[in-house]
């Protein structure tokens, strides 16, 4: 896979919360803009099948979805295509960056959850206070998987001083 070799965070987090602005889901806005931010060269139906991720997960509550769209951008970096069994390297990696991901954002969007009903329990479904949590929770998710990426592929971070 080609991927653009000197990425900005702070960009990528800008672009998925303006996606997420602009219409998408938070799942779908994050998926977007790690797509485009690092010049993915797989089709939009990696945004499609971010869809029903989006909203914990097609509205249940479960999952945040800007945490499944990390995940599933995380996968399409780091995830597997070949039957190895569980103990293959690969998918044990994409595991363990799942676990770092899912584990700082519990810690980093100060309501030590992961699952939507509790993040988002005190507003009203999808208007004002909410929508905006959950565009920064995206833009947060965003910023982090980028992050991850630029340092397990050894790419440029456009945001520390001195790039």
């Amino acid at each position: 896979m080609n991927i653009k070799q000197e990425i900005s965070p702070k960009k990528v987090q800008a672009d998925a919360e303006k996606n997420f602005r602009e219409g998408y889901f938070c799942c779908e806005a994050l998926v977007a803009a790690i797509r485009d931010n690092f010049e993915l060269d797989v089709p939009e139906q990696v945004i499609a099948m971010a869809s029903g991720m989006a909203v914990g997960a097609g509205r249940s509550g479960c999952m945040c979805g800007a945490l499944n769209g990390g995940i599933l951008a995380l996968g399409l970096f780091f995830g597997r295509t070949e039957k190895k069994g569980p103990g293959d390297p690969e998918v044990q990696r994409c595991m363990k960056l799942t676990n770092e991901l899912h584990d700082w954002f519990k810690k980093e969007n100060g309501k030590n959850a992961v699952c939507c009903r509790i993040l988002t329990k005190e507003f009203d479904m999808g208007k004002g206070e909410h929508k905006e949590q959950c565009i920064h929770f995206t833009g947060l998710c965003a910023w982090k998987v980028a992050d991850i990426i630029i340092r397990e592929l050894g790419l440029l971070n456009l945001d520390v001083q001195g790039a």
